[in-house]
């Protein structure tokens, strides 16, 4: 950064003080990679995926398992005008056991069902781990933006005020009107409110950050541009979004709808119930014999006769209910891949224009307010001249810094879709 050659005491007084509290700054400062693990792990939706995944999965296990079976106590035949057990042949205390078995495939089917839902949460764990990883990316890219952009206009705001101080001797050796001096003035007062407007910004994206990580948003944050993994060489959407966590999850939620249609269709056969019940009778025969106990053994079935309006009905709910989630998914893969294109020529364009302010921009920009700093005080050029070039010198900087956190943001974006091989997120 160039500087003006005008007494610099208080400026090297700041940066003493700056230098000796340096160490204590730098180790307090909060980098990308930080906030990324401290908002994955804090941060409860990625555990609520999980757990509902695990829940899922436990159930699988109970769902292929048969109904408990029923114990079955009670007396027979009994008579009602002594209530005696020996008085009638037919009084019996009964004692039994019961097993339901669903009709078909049912228990196998809804097996495949819950590990399907358990599929589906545990893809959404990982795609709402890197939804948070986006995010919490954007949020600090777009907060180094503003902090940035903070210290380049107080830079920019130290040279006006030494233009001010330059205005004022050219103006008292009767070199310049004081016009001059009032619009140095005014460059300046308009600093003060282009600062006040980032520092609202900051605040609003350190606001937005604290969601995941707490309070160490109000950290500073590390004065190094923000690294961010490399794309793939090469990406076959063909591959890269069929295989995205949200559309496995939409691809598990379809294959457990199919598990319903199956269900329902187990219902077109009959279920059945087995009975065993052992009669102990009490008293005894006429021949003065004891009475011989009874055992008892049944089966009941299901008779379905009138699917109408049951069987065909829920088959042909679940299997809207199939269609529709089959277009859901085919929705999300619309979109995703909408989204990886948007995001991908954005940031092809961000780079060809990140090379263009590199290698053209920034230099012509600083080499004009050079010039026209040299022109003015040669007495060359008027004040309005340099002060276009000042402005001009601080509108390229801001739009450089601009240019390649937008362009990060964009790969942020498509780092989302495509993932991360070596995980170095998790």
């Amino acid at each position: 950064m160039r500087h003006l050659s005008l007494p610099f005491k208080n400026k090297t007084i700041l940066g003493l003080v700056c230098l000796a509290l340096w160490p204590a700054t730098s180790a307090l400062a909060l980098d990308l990679k930080q906030a990324e693990q401290m908002a994955v792990q804090s941060d409860p939706s990625v555990e609520r995926f999980r757990a509902a995944s695990r829940s899922y999965e436990e159930a699988s296990y109970a769902d292929d398992t048969l109904p408990d079976p029923k114990l079955r106590l009670g007396a027979s035949n009994l008579p009602v005008d002594t209530f005696s057990l020996d008085q009638e042949a037919m009084t019996q205390l009964k004692v039994g056991i019961q097993q339901n078995f669903p009709a078909g495939d049912t228990l196998e089917i809804k097996q495949k069902q819950s590990q399907y839902l358990s599929s589906s949460a545990m893809s959404l764990a990982e795609d709402a781990r890197l939804k948070i990883i986006r995010d919490v990316r954007e949020t600090y890219l777009n907060l180094y933006f503003e902090t940035t952009a903070h210290q380049i206009i107080l830079e920019t705001k130290d040279l006006f005020a030494d233009l001010v101080k330059i205005t004022e001797a050219v103006y008292a050796s009767g070199r310049s009107s004081q016009q001059d001096v009032v619009l140095a003035n005014l460059e300046l007062a308009r600093l003060d409110d282009r600062i006040t407007k980032i520092q609202a910004k900051e605040e609003g994206y350190r606001s937005t950050l604290a969601q995941w990580i707490g309070d160490a948003a109000w950290n500073p944050i590390s004065l190094e541009f923000p690294q961010l993994p490399a794309l793939p060489a090469d990406v076959d959407l063909n591959q890269v979004i069929p295989n995205h966590p949200v559309i496995r999850a939409e691809n598990a939620n379809v294959e457990a709808s199919k598990q319903m249609v199956e269900m329902a269709r187990q219902e077109y056969k009959p279920g059945f119930s087995a009975l065993i019940d052992y009669g102990f009778r009490s008293g005894q025969n006429p021949d003065n014999s004891d009475r011989v106990d009874f055992l008892t053994a049944m089966v009941t079935m299901d008779i379905p006769l009138f699917t109408e309006n049951r069987q065909d009905r829920k088959v042909a709910s679940n299997i809207q209910k199939t269609a529709a989630a089959r277009h859901s998914m085919d929705d999300r893969l619309r979109r995703l891949k909408q989204y990886y294109d948007k995001n991908y020529y954005a940031w092809q364009r961000l780079g060809e224009r990140e090379e263009l302010y590199k290698n053209s921009l920034l230099t012509s920009a600083r080499n004009n307010t050079a010039t026209a700093l040299t022109a003015y005080q040669s007495g060359v050029s008027e004040f309005n001249t340099l002060m276009r070039a000042e402005i001009t010198e601080l509108d390229v900087r801001l739009e450089d810094l601009r240019v390649r956190i937008d362009r990060a943001i964009a790969q942020a974006r498509l780092l989302y879709i495509t993932g991360e091989p070596d995980n170095e997120s998790k």
